[in-house]
Parts: structure tokens; C-alpha cells; sequence
């Protein structure tokens, strides 16, 4: 009899952060940088994210104000990199636009919301889906929401604890849940772990620390910043799209038995 999908999904979090530590999602030097890479990151890939920003930080306008002033045209140019650079400068313009006409351009104002009504008001933007807003809510907000994405999706499905119709929101509150007694343990579970007990191979998809990976959070945040950051690591190294390496996944063990 197979345990309850919570437990599995809290299980998953102790194997794979026990195997490679903390992941140092996200990295960036402050809040706003944050907001644009979760906007710059659609349909593209990080490297791809990393040149549009350090054009941004070059041209010294890798900031609110640097967005809020920068005509759309060479915002355009300047994000090209990241591909859909036309619809990205007119979105992060609008997401600008929004800031400062709902909370004076301060993102202390607006992440002191509940965090529910800010998810619906970021919703409501033009470009912004699910996974966009709860990253902006989760890493420049540092609130307890966990982020879906496609290799979450990939792997809670490969190991039958999803259907293939579960929307978005489903797996997202499946999730916080298995997660929502982990966040308790949590600091003693890291300061349990020694870096000599971190294997060789691949540490998932981790960073090099940063001011907003180091940034002060809920346990339960921490867990959920973790959890996302992991699975995309088994993700990108064993649960391919178009190939499996169950048999050198840490979370091969988790499989169900088709027997």
C-alpha cells in the first residue's frame, strides 16, 4: 500500500534536499530584479534571462525607476535576448504602470497586502500567468506560495501522484500541503546538514548565493523556495522531457511498482 501523497511529497523534499542543499533560488540583487526575471524568463531559458539583465545593469537601468523611464522601444532592445522582447517591454511597462498607480511605486506597499489579493490582482495583468505571479509573490515577496511549473507537473505525474488533467492551482495547494509541516522542521533540518554530506554529482539547479537568495523568510517559505528549486533540478537532470534517468534519479526509489 502506497503512502499518502503528502507524505511522498514531503519525502521527496528531505531525499533531494539532504543530497544537495540549499539552492540559492533566486538570484538577484534586490526585489525589482526579482520581478523581471520572472517576467523574462517565459518561454525562454535562464542564460537567455542572464544577457537581458546584464544589458539592463549595464545601461544602468536595471531598476524601477530605469523601467519606468527607458522608452519602450530601447527597453525592447535592450531585453531582446530573452525572446518575445516586444511583448516582455510592454508588459513589464505595464507592471510598472500598475505599481505606481495602485501603490505609489513602492513594492513595500504592495507586497504588505494579503497575499491572496495581490495573487488576483497580478493575475489580472496582461502577461502575467500562475507561475509568473507566485514567483513574483514566493522570491521578491517572500511569501509561503509555492510555484508550479512544468517539471513539477512532469514528475508529480511520471509518479502518479497527479492526473493529467490537474490544473495548476490543484497541484499548487497539493503541494503546500505535503509541505505545510515541513516548514517547522526545517531550520534544524539544515543545521543537521553539513556540507560534507552533499554528494559530488549534480547539486540540482543550484546558484552562487545572492542578497535575494539570503533574504529573510518563514520557514515555510523557505521550504517552498527549496521545493521548486529541487524539482527543477531532477527535472533538468533525470525526469527529461523526452528521456527518463530513473535509475541515477534520487527520487527513483519513489516510483510507483508497476508490477
Amino acid at each position: 500500500m502506497r503512502r499518502p501523497k503528502t507524505d511522498q511529497i514531503r519525502a521527496y523534499y528531505h531525499t533531494l534536499f539532504s543530497m544537495w542543499g540549499r539552492q540559492h533560488w533566486w538570484p538577484a540583487h534586490s526585489r525589482f530584479e526579482v520581478i523581471l526575471g520572472a517576467y523574462l524568463t517565459q518561454n525562454t531559458s535562464w542564460i537567455n534571462v542572464e544577457k537581458a539583465l546584464a544589458s539592463l545593469r549595464t545601461a544602468g537601468l536595471l531598476s524601477l525607476d530605469g523601467i519606468r523611464r527607458t522608452p519602450l522601444a530601447k527597453l525592447e532592445s535592450l531585453i531582446r535576448s530573452s525572446g518575445y522582447f516586444r511583448q516582455k517591454a510592454q508588459r513589464l511597462k505595464t507592471f510598472v504602470r500598475f505599481l505606481d498607480e495602485r501603490y505609489r511605486g513602492s513594492l513595500e506597499r504592495m507586497f504588505a497586502q494579503p497575499v491572496m489579493k495581490l495573487r488576483e490582482e497580478l493575475l489580472a495583468l496582461n502577461g502575467v500567468g500562475p507561475e509568473t505571479a507566485d514567483s513574483i509573490l514566493l522570491y521578491a515577496g517572500n511569501q509561503p506560495v509555492f510555484v508550479v511549473d512544468a517539471y513539477t507537473r512532469r514528475i508529480l505525474e511520471r509518479h502518479a501522484l497527479i492526473g493529467s488533467r490537474a490544473t495548476y492551482d490543484e497541484i499548487r495547494e497539493l503541494v503546500e500541503r505535503a509541505l505545510a509541516s515541513a516548514g517547522a522542521d526545517a531550520a534544524g533540518h539544515r543545521a543537521k546538514l553539513g556540507l560534507a554530506n552533499l554528494t559530488a554529482g549534480p547539486r540540482g539547479t543550484s546558484h552562487s548565493p545572492s542578497r535575494m537568495s539570503q533574504a529573510s523568510r518563514t520557514p515555510l517559505a523557505q521550504v517552498f523556495n527549496e521545493m521548486h528549486g529541487l524539482l527543477v533540478g531532477v527535472g533538468k537532470n533525470y525526469c527529461l522531457k523526452s528521456q527518463m534517468r530513473c535509475e541515477e534519479c534520487p527520487l527513483q526509489k519513489f516510483l510507483p511498482d508497476k508490477s
